[in-house]
């Protein structure tokens, strides 16, 4: 618990500067050179490694059922992967994630 104002605004301030010297350090120091091919096709993978780790914590210990896993988001997580590896199309990734999420309970009851 922060105690006083100005150890809240302490925080804020160290947060934002350290916010500030993280994306200047890709964007600053390094966003007008030219990088190896390989470092291009690298950092066009970065939204895929980013996503499971966002959504695994959601999928496995949602906070909806207390921390329980649930088998309506198991269900729609497959679903997702699974149209997304076949069509390689993210809206249809998604919307079969959707249906799957909120049509399983529908069904099963």
């Amino acid at each position: 618990m922060i105690a006083t104002k100005w150890q809240l605004w302490t925080v804020i301030f160290g947060l934002g500067l350290g916010t500030f010297l993280l994306r200047f350090s890709f964007l600053g120091l390094i966003g007008n050179r030219n990088l190896p091919p390989i470092v291009l096709k690298l950092l066009r993978y970065t939204p895929m490694a980013v996503i499971p780790g966002l959504v695994a914590p959601a999928t496995l210990w949602p906070a909806a059922t207390g921390g329980e896993t649930d088998a309506a988001r198991l269900a729609a997580a497959c679903a997702t992967v699974l149209v997304g590896v076949v069509t390689r199309n993210t809206l249809a990734a998604i919307a079969a994630g959707a249906i799957t999420l909120f049509g399983l309970p529908l069904l099963i009851g």
